[in-house]
């Protein structure tokens, strides 16, 4: 019990720092509603249930330092850039009278980006890896790695969702139906910092 307080207590806190899944399912909510935002978070918890797999089923591909983690922090960093662009070009453009329901298209194309968003997060990677390294070193046995992995899926999936309903209540939708411009192009410029940095620590992590 006390591993997995550990653990869960970790992975909370971790969930609670705002990145690129964050954004990307706040903005889906703000523009679409909570129903929109539904594929987003579904991706987003695949992407790291991917993670969880590859990390807890003890591949080192992913660690620090490799050609594979550059790739994907090489990778991440084009994608924020790009998700960035796509949040300041189409700022002020969505309707926030739109139907909740925005079709299974939209569904479709929400979890591909939440899955991306959160496959090209090298941060997750580390998280998931440095977790990994952990509950190796106190000999946890392989089906409590799968509980604990099951958990974190479930976790960021129900963390996601919560962020999207509350961000994407009608009556919220509506007050922030002035400032919505603003918190795109806020959330934009800040997604393209978070790709700046990111290909910062990506050069001198290849010195």
């Amino acid at each position: 019990m006390q591993d997995f307080l550990l653990i869960a207590g970790a992975h909370f806190l971790a969930l609670l720092s705002p990145g690129p899944d964050f954004f990307l399912v706040a903005r889906s909510s703000l523009a679409h509603g909570w129903r929109g935002a539904t594929g987003a978070c579904i991706g987003i918890a695949l992407a790291n249930g991917v993670f969880i797999a590859a990390a807890f089923g003890g591949l080192s591909v992913l660690q620090a330092g490799s050609k594979a983690f550059l790739v994907v922090q090489l990778a991440g960093c084009a994608y924020l850039f790009y998700l960035g662009w796509l949040f300041l070009r189409h700022a002020g453009k969505s309707r926030l009278d739109a139907r909740p329901a925005a079709g299974k298209a939209h569904w479709r194309g929400g979890l591909v980006m939440g899955f991306v968003s959160a496959i090209l997060n090298p941060k997750n990677a580390l998280f998931y890896v440095s977790l990994a390294t952990v509950l190796a070193g106190r000999q946890t046995g392989p089906g409590t790695m799968a509980a604990y992995g099951a958990w974190m899926v479930f976790a960021v999936l129900a963390w996601d969702m919560a962020v999207a309903l509350a961000i994407g209540s009608a009556a919220l939708r509506q007050r922030f139906a002035r400032a919505l411009p603003s918190l795109e192009r806020l959330s934009g410029v800040m997604l393209v910092g978070l790709a700046v940095l990111l290909l910062v620590q990506a050069g001198s992590g290849s010195r």
